[in-house]
């Protein structure tokens, strides 16, 4: 598998007369296994209780004058 490289961007050499067709297919050709990996990793989570109650603690205290 290809090293991840911190977020680094990756350039895709082009010709000024490519095609589209040709500028999918190097793009294509670029994406790395590095690159599916950074889109397919679990975060970290909190629970969706927690959320509605700090939710529900910042509407009570904009209502109130």
């Amino acid at each position: 598998m290809a090293t991840r490289k911190n977020g680094a961007i990756r350039i895709v050499r082009v010709k000024q007369d490519d095609e589209l067709e040709t500028l999918y297919a190097k793009a294509r050709a670029s994406f790395t296994a590095a690159d599916l990996q950074r889109y397919t990793e679990n975060e970290e989570m909190f629970p969706a209780d927690q959320l509605v109650e700090e939710l529900e603690a910042i509407h009570r205290s904009s209502i109130k004058p």
